[in-house]
């Protein structure tokens, strides 16, 4: 799934009618068929809906909508911003269709004291915004401002056509400009938009947003930024695993890190990534980390191989000194993780450095080993080799120190600073945080949309570095969609986590029991709507991953 701009998205619809024939008229009501639809799943209680409509096609989406949901013995009101005569077009046509039909209240507003008037029509149990579209630039004025601030103080959920009114479609920030309507779910269609990933669209994290299909063809979807959504890859996860299975067709991980003594006890860290790693299908996984933590990170599983490493005083890991006992900590490796709890000594440099240059080895760099290539960086510059996959998986206090740039500078063209890096350095990226970013060195990109507060904690990081190198043991051939289908299962884990308990209380480790439901979701519904946030009831869940399965 392709993410669009406004102006990707508007060449699409134009396409879809002039080379294949389908009206535009037919695409508005393929939209209101799937945002009836999903008024009546996510909504089942609501009697009295008011649907607000603008003068422009996403108006026109919300009377077809109205429409739709009058035949079903609701009372919907529909209330227009403006007079009759200013539609055009589909709307135009779209309004007619609506006073033939009968089946809804009418309201037309063309002033303030109109809309001081009817006043009563946002006491309803669902208001449907269908004000502005994607065609909306700030900021906003007339009617849709004042209609605002009822929309505001009532306490009706409001479903949100295509965007919420007053967000612009090209917004990356993910700020809310300073007059938008609240939304308690979007739904949208085709293809998302830049705002439906980036932008804070609904009042909390968890609200759905959708994507429905509304029939434009695949082909006419492009996005010219190369800008994808994570969670498509999933598909990569879904696939059945041959009869003849056995370990050694799943690859072998190889976690190294950790500290135990007087530089600290991070002997956890690599703990959970070897667990992570295993949960996400690794065949075998193997953690070289300094012999005093070996007795601790041993005991998180009986699965777990371990490799005890020499160490330093302190109890940092160091890179052995006997050359046969360097390839045997490679032998028959898929892939390595370096990072986690390693520290920054020295010794750790020496051990990260000897992998980088001396070996080929497919790699996933984190934490310490970030912050040794941000002090060191022709240590990078020396690990290039053709076809080799190095991920580094930096928050954005890592970022600014291997960009050389502020954490806020990070923060404020996380797009551009991800891609740039992937670029010069030939490396996958992967630039955590709300909304992650996978910046791959062909120059596709992935937006994440997975993840919650609750994984804002200690660990949740370590988890993530052995999901990735997980999935890439097991998937070498499609690294990139390995990384972007491991950071979108990281996340829903967490969320399927939360739903069961709360965000406050999460920990890192209590998402690995819901690897098992996060691998079997399916974000695409049998009726081809796309969850790209939330989680549909659990009953429809279950519902889904079956029918999926058929």
């Amino acid at each position: 799934m392709k993410i669009l701009s406004a102006a990707e998205m508007k060449v699409c619809d134009r396409a879809t009618t002039e080379k294949f024939a389908i009206p535009s008229f037919e695409l508005m009501r393929h939209a209101a068929a799937a945002v009836a639809t999903f008024t009546h799943d996510h909504f089942p209680k609501a009697r009295r809906i008011t649907v607000l409509c603008g003068r422009g096609n996403n108006g026109g989406d919300g009377m077809m909508v109205a429409r739709l949901l009058g035949g079903q013995a609701l009372h919907v009101t529909v209330v227009l911003l403006g007079a009759p005569s200013e539609l055009k077009g589909d709307a135009e046509e779209a309004w007619h269709r609506l006073q033939e039909a009968g089946n809804c209240r009418l309201v037309v507003i063309e002033n303030d004291a109109d809309l001081a008037d009817h006043q009563a029509v946002f006491k309803a149990d669902l208001i449907i915004d269908a004000v502005l579209g994607t065609g909306f630039k700030p900021p906003m004025r007339g009617l849709a401002l004042a209609a605002l601030e009822w929309v505001k103080d009532g306490s009706a959920p409001v479903l949100a056509i295509d965007l919420p009114s007053g967000w612009p479609a090209d917004e990356t920030s993910g700020n809310a400009p300073s007059a938008v309507y609240p939304a308690d779910a979007v739904v949208t269609f085709t293809a998302p938009k830049t705002a439906h990933v980036f932008g804070e669209l609904t009042r909390r994290w968890n609200q759905p947003i959708l994507v429905a299909p509304i029939g434009s063809p695949d082909e006419l979807i492009v996005s010219e930024d190369n800008l994808h959504w994570a969670g498509s890859a999933q598909t990569l996860l879904h696939q059945p695993r041959p009869v003849d299975s056995n370990k050694g067709k799943y690859g072998h991980v190889l976690v190294i890190g950790g500290t135990l003594g007087s530089a600290g006890g991070k002997a956890g860290a690599p703990a959970m990534t070897s667990l992570a790693a295993m949960r996400s299908g690794a065949g075998l996984v193997t953690a070289a980390v300094p012999a005093p933590a070996l007795p601790v990170v041993a005991g998180f599983a009986p699965e777990l191989m371990t490799i005890p490493l020499e160490a330093s005083a302190t109890g940092e890991a160091l890179l052995p000194a006997d050359p046969e006992k360097r390839e045997a900590l490679i032998k028959g490796i898929t892939i390595a993780a370096i990072g986690p709890g390693l520290g920054q000594s020295d010794g750790a440099e020496q051990l990260l450095a000897w992998l980088l240059s001396a070996t080929t080895i497919p790699m996933v760099i984190d934490a310490d080993a970030l912050n040794i290539l941000a002090k060191s960086k022709e240590l990078l510059a020396d690990a290039a080799k053709p076809g080799r996959t190095l991920v580094l998986t930096p928050h954005p206090g890592e970022m600014a120190r291997l960009a050389g740039i502020s954490t806020k500078e990070v923060q404020a063209n996380r797009l551009e600073t991800a891609r740039k890096f992937s670029l010069e350095n030939g490396v996958t990226l992967v630039l955590k945080g709300a909304h992650t970013l996978i910046a791959h060195p062909s120059g596709r990109m992935a937006v994440n949309t997975t993840g919650n507060p609750g994984m804002a904690k200690g660990g949740s990081g370590d988890l993530l570095t052995g999901v990735i190198a997980g999935l890439l043991a097991q998937y070498p051939d499609q690294s990139e969609l390995a990384v972007e289908a491991a950071v979108h299962l990281h996340g829903l884990a967490a969320d399927l986590a939360v739903r069961h308990g709360d965000e406050h209380t999460l920990m890192a480790t209590d998402s690995l029991s819901y690897f098992s439901q996060a691998f079997r979701f399916h974000s695409k519904r049998r009726n081809g709507y796309v969850w790209l946030q939330g989680l549909p009831a659990e009953s429809s869940a279950a519902k889904g991953s079956s029918e999926a399965a058929e």
